[in-house]
């Protein structure tokens, strides 16, 4: 019984690091074309935007739509701190403290 969870721990362990590796080990040593670099740079922005807009604007069991929820409408003002100043610290504070306020009323 405990070679099956190694197995399955080693397996896991594969599937989870080939997919990393492989590329790295591939384009390591090679110079990318810059329309490639920069199609990369957009895929941070992709995934975090995927993960955090579905929160933003939908609620409940099922999910339905609710644009006036309060991390949506501290989410623009928070947003719009952090593209002017580009501070990660102050648009943090600008951001709790905003969600702080909107949970007073």
């Amino acid at each position: 019984m405990k070679a099956d969870y190694l197995l399955l721990v080693l397996g896991m362990g594969i599937v989870t690091y080939l997919p990393r590796w492989i590329p790295l080990i591939l384009l390591s040593r090679r110079q990318l074309p810059e329309w490639l670099r920069q199609w990369l740079d957009f895929i941070p922005v992709a995934v975090l935007s995927a993960l955090i807009l579905p929160a933003l604007v939908t609620t409940g069991e099922p999910r339905h739509l609710d644009v006036f929820q309060p991390a949506l409408l501290v989410s623009i003002p928070t947003f719009i701190f952090a593209w002017k100043t580009r501070s990660l610290a102050g648009t943090v504070i600008v951001g709790m403290a905003l969600f702080w306020i909107a949970g007073k009323f």
